[in-house]
């Protein structure tokens, strides 16, 4: 029989192994849904993990969905490391979503902006996402509020404030009754890489982002304040950092990044606003900042890979006659492998004989 034996430090080896392992252990499960659901787990596996890279064309489209989720999972690496739980970005996506479409809407009025007006409007998703965040760091500075189940809550709180605006007053009235804003004006759009591909600039903001966000974390005072928050509460109050700043620095700084996001969306792929804007990357993002390690390197890495998920479950849905859902089923099914594979980093797996000899 085998029993969990704790390590005398924790494996720094494992650390770095356990996303590759779970990943492993993800992929022989998917073996086994597919035989189960009688589908050839090859060709299963092919559309998940060869076709999102097959060409050039495929390798644009994961840039587009790669880039919300680096975006969303930086801010959330912060977050987490801070100690401070925010699991609400798909709202603050949402709403810097909402405040970038307000902006494209203008366009017509601002035609002297020229070019200039993307500017502004990711700047107004920014500042959206911010502000939706802020409601979190308010309610639990001031009324020592639970901020999981109020960011949560707040998910919900903005979808329904983007139906009210989709199917009420920001209404194409030339769209034939569906619910949906004004296509937004060409000037608005986010600058494509290359001609013919939807890749844009937004993966060249991401990862700029990266790298910004690994000096930040790692060579800043401010960083390491955040952190030490996190990994010792009793420490930093000792050593005079605050708690506040560091609730509400997290939260804006995640908050302003699922908002960056969500205007690189609204102006980017999808040109208007629909009910649909929400594509679950704020939940995603969670499952990305940790499978990298909540760290912006191993973010960009992992934020391949769930892209690759989304895709993936795309085409099996068109290709393989599987629903869509199956998607969250590969993202559940890495996020538990990896808690699990996790416990190998404090623990080793040793025989009863074993533990009984060297006892």
């Amino acid at each position: 029989m085998l029993k969990l034996e704790a390590r005398p430090e924790p494996s720094k080896w494992m650390s770095i192994a356990s996303p590759l392992l779970a990943l492993a252990i993800t992929v022989l499960i998917g073996v086994v849904l597919f035989v189960l659901l009688g589908k050839d787990p090859v060709r299963g596996l092919q559309v998940f993990f060869v076709e999102p890279v097959k060409n050039l064309y495929a390798l644009s489209e994961l840039t587009v969905k790669a880039t919300p989720l680096v975006l969303i999972a930086l801010g959330l690496a912060v977050c987490y490391r801070s100690n401070v739980w925010n699991i609400g970005a798909e709202g603050q996506f949402v709403v810097g979503a909402l405040a970038a479409g307000w902006v494209a809407m203008q366009a017509p009025s601002l035609a002297w902006m020229g070019r200039g007006i993307v500017v502004v409007i990711l700047f107004a998703g920014v500042l959206g996402g911010m502000v939706w965040a802020s409601i979190v760091a308010a309610l639990r500075d001031r009324f020592h509020a639970n901020e999981i189940l109020v960011s949560l809550m707040l998910v919900y709180v903005a979808e329904m404030v983007l139906g009210w605006l989709v199917y009420g007053p920001w209404k194409d009235p030339n769209g034939y009754n569906f619910p949906q804003t004004v296509t937004f004006d060409a000037v608005t759009k986010i600058p494509r890489l290359v001609d013919g591909l939807r890749a844009n600039i937004g993966v060249v903001i991401a990862l700029v982002a990266v790298v910004g966000f690994w000096a930040f974390m790692f060579r800043t005072y401010r960083g390491f304040q955040l952190q030490v928050g996190g990994l010792a509460p009793a420490a930093a109050r000792y050593a005079g950092f605050s708690s506040r700043s560091a609730l509400w620095t997290s939260l804006l700084l995640s908050g302003g990044m699922a908002g960056l996001a969500g205007g690189l969306e609204a102006a980017g792929p999808l040109g208007q606003l629909t009910p649909y804007v929400p594509a679950g990357y704020g939940f995603g993002a969670i499952i990305v900042a940790f499978v990298g390690r909540l760290h912006p390197v191993g973010i960009v890495f992992s934020g391949i890979l769930m892209s690759m998920f989304y895709i993936g479950g795309e085409l099996a849905q068109s290709r393989l006659g599987l629903p869509k859902s199956l998607t969250g089923v590969f993202q559940g099914l890495l996020l538990f492998t990896l808690l699990a594979c996790d416990t190998l980093i404090h623990y080793r797996v040793r025989s009863w004989r074993a533990a009984r000899a060297k006892g």
